[in-house]
């Protein structure tokens, strides 16, 4: 599904033409949906990774652009190889275990200081290597932003329902719809549940190791 071809059904399923749902409003209702996705579902194509070096001395590092939240970071030797996770801690913990910021060693810990960096503990004595994966908010940068110039995402292609559902809730908040808002609001809850098992559990999955995902499904008895 085209960005065009999402904006003609919003208006077409809510019986409202482009005077009243004009382009702005129409791309508000498309963003807030693709943002409730990807905090309803983990969706590999948000995942990034942002590569770094530490400051020897700083005890702050600062984070990539547009993060929503970390999902590991490490540090590494380019020479040896060698790499070690970070635990993340409070920054009371980090204090505490610390006792004071200027005191220098290898990074344990770390833990979120505001929106844009993070705390270290203890704070680096070496210019380190950093990888941070995370997750990324949709962005037009990436393609992961549906807009009339980027016509096209990983969603609007793998999951057109659950996006389509997603904006027609937008929508009907909107219209102060609340019968039409119900019905939009279940239908995408159903297809939810369908790109949540195909994320979270069959890509994630090897077949080999963990068998097939098996559904229970309803039996009904013989007649006697």
């Amino acid at each position: 599904m085209t960005y065009d071809e999402l904006v003609t059904k919003i208006r077409s399923y809510c019986e409202v033409d482009s005077t009243v749902f004009t382009s702005t409003v129409v791309n508000g209702f498309i963003e807030n949906a693709e943002f409730r996705i990807m905090t309803d579902v983990d969706l590999d194509v948000f995942r990034r990774k942002d590569y770094s070096t530490l400051s020897v001395g700083n005890e702050f590092l600062t984070l990539p652009n547009g993060i929503l939240l970390i999902r590991w970071l490490e540090i590494y030797n380019n020479s040896t190889g060698a790499r070690e996770t970070l635990m993340q801690k409070d920054v009371s913990f980090i204090d505490e275990y610390t006792a004071n910021r200027t005191t220098q060693g290898t990074p344990k810990f770390y833990s979120y200081w505001n929106e844009t960096k993070l705390l270290l503990g203890p704070t680096p004595n070496a210019a380190l290597n950093v990888e941070c994966a995370y997750v990324k908010r949709p962005n037009t940068t990436d393609g992961t932003k549906l807009t009339s110039t980027n016509t096209t995402t990983y969603i609007s292609l793998n999951a057109p329902n659950t996006l389509l559902y997603a904006c027609l809730v937008e929508a009907c908040t909107f219209l102060k719809d609340k019968d039409l808002l119900n019905t939009y609001e279940g239908r995408y809850q159903q297809s939810l549940t369908g790109l949540g098992i195909e994320q979270q559990g069959r890509r994630r999955r090897d077949e080999y190791v963990d068998g097939e995902i098996r559904q229970k499904l309803r039996s009904v008895p013989p007649s006697p």
